[in-house]
């Protein structure tokens, strides 16, 4: 038993005669037996480390049979120079060799002859390096070229990025390949053990990526716009948005630390122009996209100056991009626009964040639809309302805080009058909006009660007014002086209702620009003049009750033959606006000009 344990220790180390050989090998010799006993046992050691670190790869690999790579593996891991020459795949035997009292595994290499080397034929040179030029782009569409990647469609892109096995060979495609269990198998452990892609451009989108992101942050406004249109409209980018995204998002947190505001609203007009891009889908990389927009709406600083900066157009800014991404991109498995609305409540509820972050979680939240500003600002305003207060009125506020509180101010009369117009829900005096709102409540019932009568009095307007066209006509010059015919209702005449003022038509021929007409109406013989130019004009008259007309009025024609009707509303019409129109002849006579007659305001309205 002794024996053997010697013999299976021995067998496990480097023995002294192996070290002494080896040494001899090299060129040094007499080395004393204590120093091959040292060399023996850290060569033992080392060779031991090296191959339990091999095990492990080869257990990784899956595999029972220890490699040469995985040798090499473990040197590189150890920083090491790997072994050069081993690279054959079949099974190496070690030579057995013994005399002298000596053992010796050795692998057998072959002698070759200089002679049959220099004698061999040599090989052939490799090619010169050449630089060869292809189209990239045609104006925005890539070139089917063997040099270019083939486009994906967006299609595609969305598929692959939902289901990852889709781009897997499917089983039994192939003819020899029937989709026995092996195969299905190991179909199933490739899905399980796929690896990241690794993302590689080529030369040609590395320049393009470089020139890009220079010029869309650069100082040449020029540069910057053709930029951004290659990004809103170049359909080859799908390979780059993984550095695009990152490099908005590495650019939005150095510059939000540094307070840079002009590169801040560079890198929103680069989100901007990829998400007006139709051919790229981006819901991969909103982790990205989403909280660097959302910085730059609710951080507490953008700028150096936030008294003097307008740090508040980019926050608009951003918060019209938030909406677009939750508008394109919320589904009911993402719920991209619920946890941005969360994002802003919790803002606005925090009584601890800055106003800059107030303003911009209401701009956020306006910019998502009414009914979200309903249930998460309204409630809020009263308390919002007082440190606004407090921030106006305040002897100690800084100009920063004034400055925020104004534009919070202007930002919440602007969000809450639409929506309080149209709402029931709160009375109409000013008291009810002093108790509901607090401070805001006297200038939100004087938005509000502003935009109802702007309402009311556009309806009306509406209700009174009629416009009516007319087409140009090339109508003889007649020397004859203009007439005016008054249009009697009679029972001959059809299609005229009765009406309920006097009509006046006044009807002018081709005369030279600048003569004066005169007219007579029945009401008033007062005369009117009328001149000719070739500038629209719109006649507006303005009646409270039947009055005659004005000495002195002029109207203006814009054709060579134009028909103005004069028409006087009935009592308690507001106003009437006339144009020319076509009309429809009532009564002509040969020789003379068309005549044509309208009905009035009250009856315009039934016979249209």
């Amino acid at each position: 038993m002794t024996s053997t344990f010697k013999e299976s220790k021995a067998s496990n180390h480097f023995s002294i005669e192996s070290i002494k050989i080896i040494a001899e090998s090299v060129g040094v010799s007499n080395l004393s037996d204590e120093a091959a006993k040292l060399l023996a046992d850290d060569v033992t050691y080392r060779l031991k480390i090296i191959i339990q670190d091999a095990k492990k790869f080869m257990s990784h690999a899956k595999r029972k049979k220890l490699c040469i790579a995985d040798l090499d593996f473990t040197l590189k891991v150890k920083n090491l120079e790997p072994l050069y020459g081993f690279i054959s795949k079949d099974f190496i035997p070690f030579r057995f060799a013994s005399g002298g009292g000596r053992e010796i595994y050795f692998t057998e290499e072959k002698e070759m002859e200089l002679s049959d080397i220099v004698g061999a034929q040599m090989p052939k040179l490799p090619l010169d390096i050449s630089i060869k030029a292809h189209w990239l782009s045609i104006e925005g569409v890539q070139p089917t070229i063997p040099e270019n990647p083939p486009p994906v469609s967006k299609d595609q892109q969305k598929m692959e990025s939902m289901d990852p096995a889709a781009k897997l060979p499917k089983i039994g495609s192939s003819p020899t390949n029937k989709g026995s269990k092996e195969d299905i198998a190991k179909h199933l452990e490739i899905v399980r053990l796929k690896q990241l892609a690794t993302h590689e451009l080529s030369v040609e989108q590395q320049l393009y990526y470089k020139e890009i992101t220079e010029a869309c942050v650069g100082s040449d406004e020029s540069r910057r716009s053709e930029a951004l249109q290659s990004l809103a409209s170049d359909p080859g980018l799908y390979q780059m948005l993984p550095r695009l995204s990152q490099f908005i998002s590495e650019g939005v947190k150095v510059n939000v630390v540094q307070n840079n505001l002009a590169l801040l609203i560079y890198l929103m007009r680069m989100v901007k122009a990829l998400l007006d891009n139709q051919t790229l889908f981006l819901e991969k990389y909103l982790h990205e996209l989403i909280p660097s927009v959302i910085s730059c709406i609710v951080s507490k600083q953008l700028c150096t100056r936030p008294d003097v900066d307008n740090h508040w157009a980019l926050r608009d800014f951003a918060s019209r991009l938030i909406a677009q991404i939750a508008k394109n991109f919320n589904t009911t498995t993402s719920n991209v626009q619920t946890r941005v609305t969360r994002i802003f409540s919790r803002a606005l509820a925090n009584e601890k964040m800055p106003l800059a972050s107030h303003y911009g979680a209401i701009s956020g939240l306006s910019e998502l639809g009414p009914e979200v500003v309903r249930t998460f600002v309204i409630p809020r305003v009263k308390g919002i309302g007082e440190r606004i207060r407090q921030c106006l009125e305040g002897p100690m506020t800084s100009s920063i805080d004034k400055s925020a509180a104004e534009h919070i101010k202007q930002i919440i009369l602007r969000v809450l009058s639409p929506v309080l117009k149209s709402s029931n829900t709160i009375g109409d005096s000013l008291e009810d909006y002093r108790n509901e709102f607090g401070y805001l409540g006297p200038f939100l019932h004087s938005h509000v009660m502003r935009a109802r009568q702007q309402a009311t009095t556009s309806l009306a307007t509406a209700r009174t007014t009629f416009t009516v066209s007319q087409q140009s006509r090339l109508v003889p010059a007649i020397t004859r002086p203009p007439t005016i015919v008054a249009v009697p209702r009679t029972g001959a005449t059809v299609g005229i209702p009765s009406p309920t003022a006097p009509k006046y038509v006044i009807v002018t021929n081709n005369t030279r620009p600048g003569t004066p007409v005169s007219s007579v109406s029945q009401a008033s013989p007062t005369p009117t003049n009328i001149s000719n130019s070739s500038t629209p004009t719109l006649v507006k008259i303005v009646t409270s009750s039947p009055v005659a007309p004005t000495p002195g009025k002029t109207v203006t024609s814009s054709s060579s033959l134009a028909k103005l009707v004069v028409l006087q509303a009935a009592s308690g019409e507001c106003e009437t606006v006339v144009k020319s129109e076509t009309p429809t002849p009532v009564h002509s006579r040969p020789g003379s000009p068309e005549v044509a007659a309208y009905v009035s305001a009250s009856d315009t309205t039934e016979h249209n």
